[in-house]
């Protein structure tokens, strides 16, 4: 799952409030005061991240605002409008997964390359997204575990009929077949 921050800045009584239940967040929880401190943010640190502060403390050039006024609100209606951004802000960040010359658009569940467009099951982009994000060869025992939910002990060909029909879908559509490599320990993306 991808990280995601929830940076309250200019409003030490909220981030007070929300850090007292912080345990029931999906989001980690920071407090700025200083503008400075806002330039330093970026997403390799601070993941899907939501600046939320008020109107008067809004600064122009700043992304991923949520405003807050039309204060006193209920705690319940704060959250669920800061949720609902950050969902906002994950859906939009996931359109295009930019993979060699490949463009893997999650939320349409397509795969493109040269103008050509191939559908793929919500597993195809799961495969795919789990190899991507790893830096070294996965074994069929690794891929069974993370993206099936499979233990160990069972014994089923699924992760190999899954990437031979993936590689075999690419392979027809882009005449592309080095796009998921086989090594002695398992698969990798090229």
């Amino acid at each position: 799952m991808t990280k995601q921050s929830l940076i309250i800045f200019n409003l030490p009584a909220l981030f007070d409030i929300l850090n007292e239940i912080k345990e029931n967040f999906n989001f980690d929880l920071y407090n700025f005061n200083k503008k400075k401190d806002l330039d330093q943010i970026n997403e390799s640190s601070h993941g899907n991240f939501l600046i939320v502060t008020s109107s008067g403390n809004k600064e122009d050039f700043l992304k991923n605002v949520l405003v807050i006024d039309n204060l006193p609100l209920k705690v319940n209606e704060i959250v669920e409008k800061i949720n609902i951004n950050l969902l906002k802000k994950k859906f939009n960040n996931q359109l295009e997964i930019k993979i060699n010359d490949f463009e893997l658009d999650i939320n349409s569940r397509t795969i493109s390359n040269n103008g050509k467009k191939l559908k793929l099951t919500e597993r195809e982009i799961e495969i795919i997204l789990y190899l991507n994000n790893s830096k070294e060869s996965q074994s069929i025992d690794k891929l069974q575990k993370e993206v099936w939910g499979h233990n160990n002990d069972l014994e089923t060909h699924t992760v190999e009929t899954h990437i031979y029909r993936l590689r075999k879908k690419i392979s027809e559509n882009f005449e592309n077949n080095d796009f998921i490599i086989s090594t002695k320990n398992g698969y990798k993306l090229s």
